[in-house]
């Protein structure tokens, strides 16, 4: 089926601030459109709206034809407790939904029930629709192309990280919905879960809208872009692509600075005229009233006209100022301007493995020699479940080897920012979980370096847990500002980071000068990133080679 979403006049709103307003969005077959903006713009919240599932303030979302499926699949694929692989795939392309839908109208036709009919043949069509009949033979069929190995009767929550993002790529190529709204697509996938995805929406008739801080993927997929841009509070539609979006975007801020800043010569010449006219009216005002006793009356006339003339001009020039169309002055935009604190530096040598084994269930690594020396700069590579996250643990000593020796070098200060954002999942406030890492840094200091990361009074009293995934990674970020590091550990730092975060983040790490390891999928920044070793991982091997 050929569907259409059509969005009018959207007003969406957090607490007293308005995200956006008047926002008009058209959703047709074939449309790949980019969702951009700031974190805290209100990508996903439009997404939630478009998908119903949340309601606007204002405006109307509405679906042609009627009966048209959208599939909503956010960021973070929720494993819920007991859910199997094949309950979570057969949720995740809305078979599961309709499947109970079928089943209770099967119950109904059979008992006879006024209406059954009906309801029987509209829930068999949205259940063929969306590839109820074939699922298990396609989803055995994906989950083995995709190299995901494990029963589809295991529990989601027993998979790895690895595993559990190539189930939710499986459960979007399995999909089969009329128009698609994908929230972070690309976070936790390698590079082969990326040009499978790519591939994916590319040749996708139906309608896509997709949230993505991936800048190679949305150069790749997207054939126009939605920007929310908060601080502006403007909704802009760009055609074209990803890059097309960059220039022309460019463009207008740079027009609109100039719109404003010709706005702005032109007042406050206007003004500095009208003042000086004003002051000379005033000034022969006063002259012809000390003058009042001359008994020229020609003189008395040619300084009361020239006073009026004065008058009459500064009334023409404050006319002009009325008339003169105000242009609103461009508002500057929140930006991330991040530091990495640097400790002391280490020991020649920042970390070892000499013969490192780890076993985890099937899964081994090893056997890993490799040496981590003061200031060396790596990125390590690999596909899902290739080991990237298990190498980490070994060098810092966090998992047991179960054969071989590892070692961190002394005076190493380790900062890191980890897949899951470990430090701020808990109930505690952001503030207390902060602090309770930084226990030097008084409760104010730690208010306003969390401030500088977007992070206000709205967030710190929350518990740490309810912060958004970008939220809690711009924590993590924080924690490397606050405290000093020597070996910088990065794993996915870019996942849920805003566009311009990531920017920041790569002219941060450009500047620092300890040892760092670098985990990313994300392909600029690899490139903009300057590293001097490059230790690949594949099926638990690891090959480490100088660049």
């Amino acid at each position: 089926m050929t569907a259409t979403l059509i969005a009018r006049d959207l007003t969406a709103a957090h607490g007293d601030r308005v995200l956006f307003s008047d926002l008009e969005l058209v959703v047709a077959p074939g449309d790949v459109i980019g969702l951009v903006g700031a974190n805290g713009a209100g990508k996903s919240t439009l997404l939630r709206m478009l998908a119903g599932l949340a309601t606007p303030e204002t405006g109307t979302v509405r679906r042609t034809p009627p009966t048209a499926t959208v599939g909503h699949l956010p960021q973070e694929p929720e494993r819920r407790p007991g859910e199997t692989v094949r309950d979570f795939l057969a949720r995740r392309t809305g078979v599961g939904a309709v499947q109970r839908d079928l089943d209770a109208a099967t119950e109904a036709l059979v008992a006879g029930e006024r209406g059954a009919d009906d309801a029987y043949a509209e829930a068999l069509e949205r259940w063929l629709g969306l590839g109820g009949a074939d699922l298990e033979e396609r989803a055995g069929a994906v989950a083995a192309d995709l190299g995901l190995t494990v029963a589809l009767d295991q529990p989601m929550t027993s998979l790895s990280g690895g595993q559990a993002a190539r189930a939710g790529l499986a459960s979007l190529l399995l999909s089969r919905y009329d128009v698609f709204l994908l929230d972070e697509p690309t976070n936790d996938l390698d590079l082969d879960g990326l040009e499978r995805l790519e591939a994916f929406v590319t040749q996708l008739r139906a309608g896509t809208v997709l949230v993505s801080h991936d800048r190679e993927f949305l150069t790749r997929t997207v054939n126009r872009v939605v920007e929310l841009d908060l601080s502006q509070r403007q909704v802009r539609t760009y055609g074209g692509g990803y890059r097309a979006y960059l220039t022309e975007r460019e463009v207008a801020r740079r027009q609109a600075r100039e719109d404003y800043d010709e706005y702005a010569d032109k007042l406050s010449t206007l003004r500095e005229r009208a003042r000086l006219q004003r002051s000379w009216t005033d000034k022969g005002v006063r002259n012809a009233r000390r003058k009042a006793t001359d008994g020229d009356k020609h003189v008395r006339h040619a300084r009361t006209e020239a006073s009026e003339k004065q008058a009459a001009k500064a009334r023409q020039t404050q006319r002009l100022i009325e008339r003169l169309e105000e242009v609103e002055e461009p508002r500057k935009e929140w930006e991330l301007r991040m530091e990495i604190a640097a400790a002391p530096r280490s020991g020649a040598v920042v970390a070892t493995l000499r013969d490192a084994v780890v076993r985890r269930g099937s899964f081994v690594l090893g056997p890993v020699n490799l040496e981590v020396s003061w200031a060396d700069r790596v990125a390590i590579t690999g596909a899902n479940g290739a080991g990237k996250s298990t190498l980490l643990a070994a060098l810092l000593g966090r998992v047991p080897l179960d054969a071989g020796h590892g070692a961190l070098g002394p005076g190493v200060v380790v900062g890191e920012v980890d897949q899951a954002r470990g430090l701020f999942l808990g109930d505690e406030p952001l503030l207390d979980a902060f602090g309770a890492a930084v226990p030097d840094l008084s409760p104010a200091d730690a208010r306003t370096l969390l401030a500088k990361f977007a992070l206000r009074s709205a967030h710190v009293l929350r518990p740490a847990t309810s912060l958004s995934p970008g939220e809690r990674t711009r924590a993590a970020l924080a924690l490397l500002q606050a405290r000093g590091v020597n070996l910088l550990v990065l794993d996915e730092p870019t996942n849920h980071l805003d566009l311009p975060a990531i920017e920041q983040l790569e002219s941060a790490l450009d500047a620092y000068a300890g040892t760092l390891l670098l985990v990313t999928h994300d392909r600029r920044m690899l490139d903009a990133v300057r590293v001097t070793r490059r230790v690949e991982l594949s099926h638990g091997r690891v090959t480490d080679r100088a660049v």
